[in-house]
């Protein structure tokens, strides 16, 4: 493995991968926004143009989630760590605290994405898009959710808690490889690799423990109480909504999902992924980056 970790380097082997035009290599930075209480929220800034787009990863991700896909849409956005997760601080009253995230996001928002109209949301960063459209409407007018709705609860997502919630550290790389090989069948080896640097670190000892680890990352009792509410904000969003669905079997939506979005917003674009599962961003970018350029408003 690397001596240091750059993670800037592999943008050249995401593009190749996905037959992604690499020309140069993209500008993007990374900043961080100080929240009230100091604690930190940190992004990655792409392009130099204001931003035409927020986007959220899900539970035990980080902002680099979404590097394929930013690749792919060559559109000015800002990526985000969560509270918790990637290079951010801690969350204020735990990672899956949906309605706190959004506060602390909102602030991150106005900070380095303020004409940002479209906010894209995977899994935990979906609900917690849907918060942010009831704590800040003004910030969000369209409404991607992946692979998420509402009414995911802890049984649809069991599968991913078990591999969250499994052992926090790992003797070494390779074992951290195949526990995530095993819990993610959809992927390639070399993609999964480059994930894992990007949302693990090597300790003094040699072992690996992942970024988020630091922090509770799964509540589903929190997730599953918030149910309803969240409901309610997604009915109550004067924008568009759209719902991006995996249909392999790790998808955790399911057709009761789908039936209850289109019965509380009629109006909803859904989109299915054939090819891909839970994390669509990694499955189908390309596919995923080219319905993102569709609802990112023409100027």
């Amino acid at each position: 493995m690397p001596a240091e970790y750059d993670e800037f380097a592999f943008f050249a082997d995401n593009a190749l991968e996905y037959d992604i035009a690499f020309d140069a290599q993209p500008v993007v930075r990374r900043d961080t926004v100080l929240l009230d209480d100091e604690r930190a929220l940190s992004a990655l800034v792409w392009g130099v143009e204001p931003a035409e787009l927020v986007l959220i990863h899900g539970g035990a991700q980080n902002a680099h989630t979404w590097d394929t896909v930013c690749l792919a849409l060559g559109r000015p956005l800002v990526a985000l760590d969560m509270p918790g997760h990637g290079h951010s601080g801690a969350p204020a009253n735990g990672a899956a605290n949906v309605a706190r995230n959004a506060e602390d996001i909102a602030v991150a928002i106005r900070s380095l994405a303020p004409r940002a109209r479209v906010i894209v949301g995977m899994s935990l960063g979906g609900l917690t898009t849907i918060a942010l459209s009831a704590h800040a409407p003004e910030l969000v007018d369209t409404m991607v959710l992946i692979d998420i709705t509402p009414g995911v609860n802890h049984g649809k997502a069991k599968d991913i808690a078990a591999f969250v919630n499994g052992p926090e550290s790992f003797d070494n790389f390779d074992d951290l490889l195949a526990r995530t090989v095993e819990f993610n069948p959809t992927r390639s080896e070399a993609s999964l690799r480059r994930g894992i640097l990007h949302n693990a670190e090597q300790r003094e000892d040699g072992s690996w423990v992942w970024r988020h680890a630091r922090h509770r990352v799964f509540e589903p009792e929190r997730i599953d109480r918030d149910h309803g509410q969240l409901w309610d904000a997604l009915e109550d969003h004067s924008g568009p909504v759209v719902l991006a669905r995996g249909m392999r079997p790790q998808s955790v939506v399911d057709d009761d999902d789908e039936a209850e979005l289109r019965r509380r917003r009629p109006d909803a674009r859904i989109e299915y992924f054939l090819d891909a599962g839970h994390s669509i961003q990694g499955d189908m970018p390309v596919e995923l980056a080219a319905l993102l350029d569709e609802v990112v408003p023409t100027s």
